[in-house]
């Protein structure tokens, strides 16, 4: 990694607005967990599904990907990559039904 992406900085407003997105995603998805404990597994991925769609949460995660992002530096190395393609390179995304993390 090039030394100046070894340290980013946010501000404080930067970082409570990080904060208050995870924790509105985390606690929501606990609750419906919670909520649909005792209830058919079809019921409970409906309303995870309802929840991701109608509150935007791919959105709000695209704002927090944006905003971390931004504070690295994008000079290309050696290999034609910034360090943040090169650290993403691996990332096991989902790309079939029944797909599984490593």
């Amino acid at each position: 990694m090039m030394e100046e992406n070894e340290k980013i900085v946010l501000s404080g407003e930067e970082a409570v607005a990080i904060l208050k997105d995870v924790e509105l995603m985390l606690i929501s998805l606990h609750r419906i967990g919670s909520a649909y404990t005792d209830k058919p597994k079809s019921d409970y991925a409906s309303e995870t599904c309802r929840f991701i769609d109608e509150w935007k949460i791919t959105h709000k995660l695209a704002d927090i990907r944006s905003l971390i992002s931004e504070k690295f530096d994008t000079s290309l190395g050696d290999d034609d990559m910034d360090d943040l393609e090169r650290a993403m390179e691996d990332i096991q995304c989902w790309s079939k039904k029944g797909d599984v993390p490593d």
